[in-house]
This record gives C-alpha cells, structure tokens and sequence, in this order.
C-alpha cells in the first residue's frame, strides 16, 4: 500500500501575516483560501515543486501557534536556495554541514559539505509563528 504526505498542517496567529509570508515572502503557490464561515478559514500553499502542501487557518488545528517544528525543506543547491531566501528578506541561519558526515557522530561545520553530499548541509529559518523550518540539501543524480 502507498501513502502519500500531501498536507502539513500549521497552528499561526494571523492567518493573513501567515498567508503573505508564504506567498510573497517565499513564493509559495497559493492553492486555497476558502472562508464559509465565521471561526473557520483554511489557507493552503505549496512550495514549488512540491508534491506537499502547508495548510493553516482557522479552526483547522488545536496546537499552539508556532509549535511546529524542524519541518524540512528539500532543495538541490542549498548555496542558492539560501541567497535567494536572504535576498527575500527572510532571515535565514547560516550554512552548516555535518563534520565528521561519515559517521554521522559530532557537530557541525561552516558552510556546505565540500563533497556536497546528499544530506549533510543545513540551514534553517522561521515563520512569523515560530514554526521552524530546516533546509536540506539533497544531490539527485
């Protein structure tokens, strides 16, 4: 049997701050914005190129706005997702690889991994929440 992740949902404060960061700030596609009813709003984005889509709203979700975390991002050059979020003006951490990668035991070192292997350089970066988002990089050949 195959599943399939297709929606993440996100607890916000303000779903129109939430809408715009996502949209204008991230360049995420807006799919949906229905509001039937007073209490209840959903809002759905998805980043390109994503199977996935974020959703956020109201009366979607008891979780404290903010609570969601280390959710990942995967893009195939993390040296360029990262100017380009900058230039956005999203406030991005700095670029960091596992170091020793091969075993997978220590810290982190500056920078991308220099034999810019699959899985081994990160960054990470917020929403107005607190929702926390980390940047992996991932080489498909």
């Amino acid at each position: 049997m195959d599943f399939s992740l297709e929606v993440v949902t996100l607890a916000v404060r303000d779903v129109d701050e939430t809408k715009a960061f996502y949209t204008e700030k991230l360049g995420f596609a807006l799919d949906v914005d229905y509001h039937p009813r007073d209490g209840f709003r959903v809002v759905q984005v998805t980043p390109p190129g994503s199977a996935c889509s974020i959703q956020f709203g109201e009366g979607l979700t008891d979780a404290a706005p903010g609570s969601a975390r280390a959710n990942y991002l995967v893009v195939a050059d993390l040296a360029a997702a990262h100017g380009e979020l900058i230039a956005r003006g999203i406030k991005v951490s700095d670029l960091r690889h596992k170091s020793p990668v091969d075993t997978w035991d220590g810290g982190f070192a500056p920078g991308v991994d220099p034999e810019r292997r699959s899985y081994a350089s990160l960054a990470d970066f917020a929403d107005p929440d607190g929702n926390t988002w980390t940047l992996q990089e991932i080489r498909r050949s």
